[in-house]
């Protein structure tokens, strides 16, 4: 009897412990974030899509990044939260060395469970 009461009691505690598991590997799922980007100013003519192409792989987010016939460069990144804060920062007050940022406008940015773009490259 002590043995059946003990199987139950651990049977009991192993699938509270997977559905406490199942719920946090459901939320490490969502731990990402997505943001769309438009850089003005000197920006074309530059090497900032070469630059930005080697920013995002340094910290490790994905995305790309084209120029636009307005004059601007526009993309995509994606990556953890805090990489993706330092991104933003990069493209609003960094850039490539003879870049002249104006401005920087970020958009649509939410949250995703996992990466919908592999690696970080520029588009044409």
């Amino acid at each position: 009897m002590i043995l059946r009461d003990l199987s139950v009691c651990w049977t009991s505690l192993l699938v509270l412990t997977l559905v406490i598991l199942s719920a946090m590997s459901s939320d490490a799922g969502d731990k990402y974030v997505s943001v769309d980007f438009e850089v003005f100013g000197n920006v074309q003519g530059v090497c900032f899509r070469m630059y930005t192409e080697a920013e995002g792989k340094k910290l490790g987010v994905t995305g790309w990044v084209k120029n636009t016939r307005q004059g601007t460069v526009v993309g995509q990144v994606q990556g953890p939260p805090e990489k993706v804060k330092e991104m933003k920062y990069w493209l609003s007050k960094v850039g490539s060395p003879s870049s002249r940022i104006a401005r920087a406008e970020f958009s649509n940015e939410r949250d995703i469970s996992k990466l919908e773009i592999h690696g970080f490259g520029t588009r044409y």
